[in-house]
């Protein structure tokens, strides 16, 4: 319940409760403070145990944690039914990134970069033609799918 609260902050509390309430009415206040988590406790029991008998037997294992979404999705994650952790494992990102780099540069990679566009591989070829380098003071040159006019900044 108080895990968060180091030892310090503790005996800082304990200082205050004994200035405000003093020492002769702390025993009384205390009492009273844990009589009244008990009944909190209790009602809240009392109040699962009704909406489990109201939910009736298909849900005998229901547990109130669930409902929290992170123990709920860190439950259903664990179980593994989707097969993620397959999924997981077949996907190796160093993998995918070192054949786009490879595409870009122009480099014959072992597998096919699958998001390599017409546009870049014409870049790579001409790149790997000038000794791997891009010139960028130059314009593109334009092609077939690049026949747009010109964006008017003024007319919109």
């Amino acid at each position: 319940m108080f895990n968060d609260i180091g030892p310090l902050e503790l005996v800082t509390l304990v200082v205050l409760a004994v200035l405000v309430f003093g020492p002769d009415k702390l025993p009384k206040v205390i009492q009273d403070v844990s009589r009244t988590i008990r009944k909190i406790r209790d009602f809240s029991d009392s109040a699962k145990q009704d909406i489990r008998e109201e939910l009736g037997p298909e849900f005998k294992d229901f547990e109130f944690e669930d409902l929290n979404p992170k123990t709920f999705i860190r439950k259903q994650l664990d179980s593994d039914e989707l097969g993620l952790k397959e999924i997981r494992s077949g996907f190796d990102l160093k993998k995918e990134m070192a054949d786009v780099t490879d595409a870009v540069n122009g480099r014959d990679s072992t597998s096919s970069a699958a998001g390599s566009a017409a546009s870049s591989a014409s870049a790579a070829s001409a790149a790997s033609s000038r000794g791997g380098r891009i010139d960028m003071t130059k314009k593109p040159e334009p092609s077939a799918a690049d026949d747009r006019p010109p964006f008017d900044a003024d007319a919109t």
